[in-house]
Parts: structure tokens; sequence; C-alpha cells
């Protein structure tokens, strides 16, 4: 029987969803508690799903809040072997940390395009923004910091094809990518000027798209946790 109840959970009231994967505790183990993976489908009576509106950003995304009120559901539902949850989540979640990083890894690379495109179209004095030096410094900057997030997200990638313990590498790209992400959108609003808080602008939606990147599949604190863990602090 599983009794509790989760929020922000991405596509968690979605039609296409069959259910949710719960990590629960299951009793304990040498005075720890025990953490077990279940499945648990969407017919299943005392699952409740409600969506969540009113999000600053991503809002064509499902994000939900799942209720479980006396679910049964049968030991065959039981994903991996009892006790096993926290690592089967954990592993989860070195993949979904890669996503993430990858996300801002292009959210930055689009505003960064945007703001390069802008700077040669928009004209000061006689000529293009992008000819000044306060504004082709900005740009500099800003590739380079993408060149340096890429080839962290690109080293984790390739560490977990060749199957390596890549949990710091993933944490390491997620946390500096995302961190990224905020910097060069926040220099591409700049450079837009007063039409980069404008509706009007991609760059604005860019701005708010951003900053879930610090917060989902592990906050930036508990990402710095991880990483300190895994370098031996």
């Amino acid at each position: 029987m599983i009794n509790g109840s989760k929020i922000f959970i991405t596509n968690g009231s979605a039609e296409m969803s069959a259910g949710a994967t719960v990590q629960a505790v299951t009793g304990e183990n040498g005075g720890k508690k025990e953490f077990t993976t279940i499945l648990v489908e969407k017919d299943t009576p005392g699952f409740a799903q409600r969506t969540m509106h009113r999000k600053m950003m991503w809002r064509g995304s499902d994000t939900a809040e799942l209720f479980f009120g006396e679910c049964r559901v049968p030991v065959s539902q039981t994903l991996g072997e009892r006790g096993q949850g926290s690592r089967i989540m954990l592993s989860t979640l070195d993949g979904g940390r890669l996503s993430i990083a990858a996300m801002g890894l292009g959210l930055a690379r689009g505003a960064y395009e945007m703001a390069l495109q802008y700077a040669r179209d928009r004209k000061q004095f006689g000529q293009p923004i992008v000819k000044f030096q306060a504004i082709a410094f900005k740009l500099a900057d800003m590739a380079t910091r993408i060149e340096h997030a890429r080839n962290t997200l690109y080293t984790a990638c390739w560490m977990k094809d060749q199957g390596m313990d890549y949990t710091a590498e993933a944490a390491m790209s997620k946390l500096y990518c995302s961190r990224i992400a905020g910097e060069v959108v926040d220099e591409a609003v700049q450079i837009h000027g007063g039409y980069g808080l404008m509706k009007d602008y991609a760059v604005e939606r860019f701005y708010r798209d951003q900053r879930l990147l610090e917060i989902g599949e592990g906050t930036s604190e508990i990402l710095q946790l991880v990483i300190s863990r895994k370098i031996g602090c």
C-alpha cells in the first residue's frame, strides 16, 4: 500500500502517461530506511494526478502533482529488487542530467545566435552595434563560454557511452551548462536592450526558460553536493 504525494512531475498528468515510477519507503534495514521502486499504473485505485498551471516558463510542458491514497499494487510491479530503489533512481538521474545540460547548451547557443544577429541588424551612429567593442566583447565571451560548456557535456556523454562512471561528470555538465545558459541569455537580453524585455522577441522567453534548468533534475546546490562527495570532500 502506497500513501503520500509528489509535486513537480513532468508529464505526470499527460494523457500519454501510463502511470508513475515511484520510489517508496518499504521498511528499514540496519536502522536506515529501505527504498524500493514500484510501478503504479494510471488506473490504480487511490492514485490521482493534478495538472499544475500558471508556470513562469515551460507552459507547453505538462507538470503535475501526484497523490497516493492507500494505493494497492501487486508485488509483480516492483522494478528491480526490493531495497534497490535509490540506486535505480540515481542511475536514471545521471542520464537525465545530461539531457538538462544539453538543453542548457542549446538554449545558450540559441540566445547567442539571436544576440549576434540582432547586433548585426541594429544600427546606432551609422553602423551596426556589433562593431562597438562593448558589444563585440560580450559576444566573444558568450562564444567562449558556450564552447567550454559543449566540451564539458560531450566529455560526460562520451564517458556514458564507454560504460564509465560518469556521475560526477553528469553533475558537472548539468551545473555548468545551466549556469552558462543563464549568463549567456542574460547578456543576450542586454544586447537587445528594451526589445529584450518584449514578448515579440524570443530572447525574452529564453530568459524565463533558462531558470528551470538550475532547478530540474537536481538543484545546483544538490549537484555541488554530489560533485563534492565524488572528489572526496
